[in-house]
């Protein structure tokens, strides 16, 4: 397929345009700033739509119109700008991506959702464990409030047209192997982590759950939880289970230092199986 990948030059974006071009994609790049990622790059503004719409439609010496288009590209967590700015941007930008999509034809549209739909940090705690896709959204930050935004036009979009395939992933937090070198600093304060219940993603996982989910044959809205299938601790995940977490009802059965965000739906529906882990990369 011809791809276009926005924010291609975010922690993410970097890993999912190589991963993409690997696997025999025509990838080209889409941010605010220039991109050098070894294929075809082009800056745009996502808040305004007519640069969107001309950048998926065809960009001379670039690039033509694409066929798909993974959407990464955001303000990646709260905090960074003020709360109105930030949903502006990243509300804004998705609705450009999806509209212009839809303008130009393009029925394949793969885009970052976030764990932290779930209810993150879990200062409230979820209705159950593992956590899944299956309870009602809880945004607890302009960040997430704008994620749910995007999965309520998303369901609208495929609902004017039900070719159209819309899928986002609520990836937990992305890390890369240069981070793992961190990981061991809380393993003695379990509660430093708990906040999205001690989840992540290693990038190229996550870049695979993008490409399965490209040549997927979904159409409509889905969303995925996309995380590791295992937490950020040495110790058993039952063990994590402590105060009010250790009260609520388990779905499934808390095995080893297994996942508490299920990845259960990304498995069966788009194959989905994570082959990194962070203990593969630090001594024991």
């Amino acid at each position: 397929m011809r791809i276009a990948v926005t924010g291609a030059s975010g922690k993410l974006g970097r890993v999912v345009v190589s991963h993409l071009h690997g696997k025999g994609h025509e990838v080209f790049a889409i941010d605010r700033v220039p991109a050098a990622l070894g294929v075809p790059s082009t800056v745009a503004e996502l808040t305004d739509f007519g640069q969107v719409l001309a950048a998926l439609t065809g960009v001379h010496d670039r690039w033509g119109a694409v066929e798909a288009v993974v959407h990464l590209g955001a303000i990646p967590a709260p905090g960074l700008t003020t709360n109105a700015h930030l949903f502006a941007n990243n509300v804004v930008s998705t609705h450009n991506v999806f509209e212009a999509a839809r303008v130009a034809g393009i029925k394949k549209v793969i885009w970052a959702s976030s764990e932290t739909l779930l209810g993150l940090p879990f200062e409230t705690p979820p209705p159950y464990l593992p956590v899944d896709e299956e309870y009602t959204v809880r945004p607890e930050t302009s960040y997430s409030l704008g994620k749910a935004v995007d999965e309520e036009l998303a369901r609208h979009f495929t609902r004017w047209d039900p070719e159209l395939s819309l899928i986002g992933l609520r990836f937990s937090n992305v890390m890369v192997p240069a981070d793992y070198a961190d990981f061991d600093s809380w393993q003695d304060d379990p509660a430093r982590r708990s906040w999205n219940l001690w989840g992540y993603i290693d990038a190229r996982d996550g870049a695979e759950a993008l490409h399965l989910a490209l040549e997927s044959d979904i159409t409509g809205f889905e969303t995925f939880i996309i995380a590791a299938a295992d937490t950020v601790m040495r110790r058993p995940s039952a063990e994590l289970l402590t105060g009010p977490l250790a009260e609520l009802e388990q779905r499934a059965p808390v095995e080893g230092r297994s996942t508490l965000l299920s990845i259960d739906k990304a498995r069966r529906l788009l194959g989905y199986e994570p082959t990194h882990s962070w203990l593969d990369e630090v001594p024991a």
